[in-house]
């Protein structure tokens, strides 16, 4: 690393145990990318006494030349095993690696760019059929079939709902595909 690494521990009294836990893990980050730039690490405790059945947090903050930061910061309320900082502290680094692992297959070009979903309204049915009319924002009509809608959501469409979907080109014109209805607070 470029950057020594930054340990930092909150509500929780930090041990030699810990950062030499710590440290290993980080070392061993490096392994599956040597230019790792810098990794800061917070491990987080509840209110400064751990209590049986309490998880802990690990924050993990690593920077990469030529790529957004890595960043793992889950609180897994749902397994037990992170009542133990040790456990916590490998799945937040196992987190990281995956993470390591898909930047660094990015950055080599070996991930196919996922093609970005358009969104749009329904803008009308046909009566008694199986498809409809998604209007895009600048105007065009694109064609979908029941068939398209993600979910089984067909029959839960309405005119004017809005929808995210990927359009391709059909027989007749565009046509829209893996049709799902989306709330407005997700267009932002």
């Amino acid at each position: 690393m470029q950057v020594p690494l930054e340990i930092a521990f909150k509500n929780i009294e930090p041990s030699e145990a810990m950062k030499a836990e710590i440290e290993k893990e980080a070392r061993r980050l490096e392994r599956f990318f040597k230019r790792i730039t810098s990794c800061h690490v917070t491990v987080i405790g509840q209110n400064g006494h751990h209590r049986h059945g309490v998880p802990f947090k690990v924050d993990i903050r690593i920077a990469l030349p030529d790529h957004k930061d890595i960043i793992v910061n889950k609180t897994h309320a749902d397994v037990a095993q992170h009542e133990y900082v040790s456990v916590a502290i490998k799945d937040a680094f196992a987190a990281a690696q995956r993470q390591i692992e898909d930047a660094v297959r990015e950055m080599r070009g070996d991930v196919k760019p996922h093609e970005p979903e358009d969104h749009g309204r329904v803008s009308k049915f046909v009566a008694d059929q199986d498809y409809g009319f998604i209007e895009t924002p600048d105007g065009r009509e694109v064609y979908f079939h029941r068939n398209s809608v993600l979910d089984a959501a067909f029959d839960r469409l309405k005119v004017g709902a809005e929808v995210r979907f990927i359009e391709e080109v059909g027989d007749k014109g565009p046509q829209a595909t893996s049709v799902r209805a989306i709330c407005k607070h997700h267009l932002q």
